[in-house]
């Protein structure tokens, strides 16, 4: 039985947390609001939220979207890309004893994310005792598949329902690769497109396994718009095995993204960082 002080303290937290959030938002320009559309629309088995992973303002967005369909009632399982799949055990252990998302962080994140970014949805996990599942292969799970293929990372009844025993789709094949080498400012060797290309494809059906693991429980994904897009991404994986779940990808987005990539699109100011590709050109 939860403790009433303990989900007192947790409440408490979780408002600090939305006045802070208020008041970055009221600094320089002020934030976007939420489309329309994705407030209205219902909450169906699978929510992918898409992230550009520095972008403060869509973190902030793609929150308040969460918060407020938590706060009318509805309880999904997040996972959460920024979590390796071999921590789950910490994750678990963090969400019993911690009291706010810093503590979990401290025993379960890895290094590698920018982890203020991701307080708000922690907090609310914490708050409303929603289930937090570790949803990304490590480096070392993804360093394998780059040289044993995609099947390497998977139990055989995984490599059946996905059909990973057979060629990745050309069409999926080749929009990754397309992604990669653009990710890559175009300067990727040649000889490591296609291993890069198996250690998405992996990230992507990993997610997509766990979504399933998680049933009758909705879910809500917290991942890269790479990563929710229903043409090549989890969505297109979700959909490779019954049953049929009812899912809608939103796409947190700068600029412009072809059609058919996701079934929402929520616009976002492009955040101010240096060129990426300054350095590898160099």
């Amino acid at each position: 039985m939860i403790s009433p002080y303990k989900t007192t303290i947790r409440l408490t937290l979780a408002l600090a947390t939305v006045a802070l959030a208020a008041g970055c938002a009221s600094s320089g320009k002020p934030a976007a609001t939420l489309s329309s559309g994705l407030l209205e629309a219902g909450n169906p088995q699978v929510l992918l939220l898409g992230e550009v992973h520095d972008n403060a303002q869509g973190h902030k967005l793609r929150y308040e979207l969460l918060r407020q369909r938590v706060e009318a009632g509805w309880r999904p399982a997040i996972v959460m890309e920024q979590f390796d799949r071999e921590n789950q055990d910490l994750l678990d252990k963090a969400q019993k004893g911690c009291l706010d998302a810093q503590c979990v962080i401290r025993v379960a994140g890895a290094a590698r994310w920018d982890w203020q970014l991701y307080y708000p949805v922690i907090q609310l996990a914490l708050t409303y005792q929603l289930p937090l599942v570790a949803g990304n292969l490590s480096r070392a799970d993804a360093s394998r598949v780059v040289r044993d293929g995609v099947a390497s990372s998977f139990d055989p009844q995984s490599v059946k329902d996905y059909k990973l025993d057979q060629p990745l789709p050309a069409a999926l094949a080749a929009a990754q690769q397309q992604e990669i080498m653009a990710g890559h400012c175009n300067m990727l060797p040649e000889m490591m497109v296609g291993g890069m290309v198996n250690a998405q494809v992996a990230r992507d059906i990993w997610m997509a396994r766990i979504i399933r693991d998680q049933r009758p429980k909705d879910v809500v994904l917290i991942a890269g718009n790479g990563h929710v897009r229903k043409d090549v991404g989890v969505g297109y994986w979700l959909q490779q095995a019954t049953p049929v779940l009812t899912v809608r990808s939103v796409g947190f987005i700068e600029g412009r993204e072809d059609a058919g990539r996701y079934d929402s699109i929520q616009a976002l100011a492009p955040q101010t960082r240096d060129d990426p590709c300054k350095q590898v050109k160099k």
